[in-house]
């Protein structure tokens, strides 16, 4: 129960790896306050685990802020939230650039600003994880806005966790390879084009949203207490070879 008697913010709290990761706190004693736009997931969500949850949809700016509003000032906040547009470079469209960019990076900015602003009003401390991915470090087909986007994340994470730091809060993100969740088995679902990637993966497989999870525990924990700034790949080894 290494989490006890603290609270963490989810984002993107209803599925995947943002699910996971609320199963996770919760079974190491966080209070978990989950944001999503699906109430249903939320109150599925609520009956598993207990804390609080928040609908907004993070698309929108002023209803992201006051989410967090809503939300309170917490220990912890874990940015998952993001979506996908598969569209090639040849056929981005506006509607796919703002729905992407819109969600994974500036909703990100948003809650980490706001969460940022609480935990200095409490007297600091803290820490973030924003979570990325390996598609900003390799270049995959129909990811131009995705990849954007978390690459954007990663350099924001450098700045926030360089004005952060100095009041006592970590940033740091996480970069999953292919995890298999309802995103990515729509991006990847077809064997032509996965194959070829999983066998790049030393490890043998894509990862499992506890995989991502249970690391994502880890960064937030003060066993990490000097871990600032950080990219940490969860990749089973694919960017190493």
């Amino acid at each position: 129960m290494q989490f006890s008697g603290k609270s963490v913010i989810i984002t993107g709290a209803g599925k995947g790896i943002g699910r996971a990761c609320a199963r996770t706190m919760a079974e190491r004693g966080a209070e978990v306050i989950a944001l999503s736009r699906t109430a249903s997931d939320l109150d599925s969500l609520r009956a598993e685990i207990g804390g609080r949850s928040v609908v907004v949809d993070l698309a929108d700016p002023a209803a992201t802020r006051r989410a967090m509003a809503q939300a309170g000032t917490s220990d912890f906040l874990i940015n998952s939230a993001g979506i996908n547009v598969l569209e090639s470079s040849f056929d981005m469209t506006e509607a796919g650039y703002d729905a992407v960019m819109g969600i994974n990076l500036r909703a990100a900015l948003i809650t980490c600003q706001e969460f940022g602003r609480a935990r200095l009003a409490a007297g600091g401390g803290g820490a973030i994880v924003n979570i990325t991915s390996i598609a900003g470090h390799r270049g995959f087909a129909e990811h131009l806005c995705y990849a954007a986007s978390k690459a954007g994340l990663e350099g924001a994470t450098r700045v926030l966790a360089k004005e952060f730091g100095p009041h006592g809060i970590r940033v740091n993100a996480v970069a999953p390879t292919i995890t298999l969740t309802e995103l990515a088995m729509a991006a990847w679902s077809d064997p032509v084009k996965s194959q070829p990637m999983m066998v790049r993966h030393p490890v043998g497989r894509f990862a499992e949203v506890d995989d991502v999870a249970r690391t994502i525990a880890a960064v937030l924990s003060s066993d990490m207490a000097m871990v600032n700034g950080a990219v940490l790949s969860v990749d089973g080894g694919f960017l190493a070879v």
